[in-house]
């Protein structure tokens, strides 16, 4: 299991942009193909553009399939749903669109340094200062949470193979309750961090 969006050194075109630019791209592209993909002829040329943007960043086929693999259960959970209340090409549309957001969203993190991103946001936010917003804080939260997100697939991964190890099928107490605690113990552990820096 990996986290999504890890960031892969390169030379690639998308390597190369300003993490700015990239942020802002993203959103628009993601907004566009909301708002425009309406058929399944635009869900192909949706699937080609992908294809095409990944191309751009140097990223392989086995790369993107992982960056992808996470939310499969997902996209297909909300297809079934689609299907059973519209209909299939419906449900295809909406799908394509989930799917083809995630895509662009991990092409985009594979190809940015996480503190040229944090960089770029803070930079968009600093208007917010002059208002009183503590963009420093806001900082510290994003850096925060982006930190968290592989150290939860570590500690899901972790327990799943504890699972394993000692022959237990999957299930809410199984995993969900370590998982659970785990967290707790890791905010624990960051507000006592927080603490002894005076930022409380």
């Amino acid at each position: 299991m990996s986290a999504l969006g890890v960031y892969r050194p390169g030379c690639s075109l998308l390597h190369r942009l300003p993490a700015g630019f990239k942020l802002a791209a993203l959103g628009v592209a993601i907004l566009a193909i909301s708002l425009t993909v309406r058929s399944v002829a635009a869900v192909g040329l949706l699937a080609v553009a992908v294809v095409g943007v990944f191309a751009l960043g140097g990223i392989r086929p086995r790369e993107a399939w992982r960056q992808l693999r996470p939310v499969v259960w997902i996209v297909l959970f909300v297809f079934v749903f689609q299907v059973i209340f519209t209909d299939w090409q419906r449900a295809l549309v909406v799908c394509a669109v989930l799917a083809a957001s995630v895509a662009m969203a991990a092409a985009v993190t594979l190809t940015t340094r996480t503190s040229a991103i944090l960089d770029a946001i803070v930079g968009g936010l600093r208007p917010l200062g002059k208002v009183g917003v503590r963009i420093d804080l806001v900082a510290l939260s994003l850096a925060l949470a982006i930190r968290s997100i592989p150290l939860m697939v570590e500690v899901v991964g972790q327990v799943d193979e504890a699972r394993k190890a000692r022959g237990l099928r999957p299930g809410a107490r199984i995993l969900v309750a370590p998982v659970v605690i785990a967290a707790l113990r890791a905010a624990d552990g960051f507000a006592d961090t927080l603490i002894a820096r005076g930022l409380d």
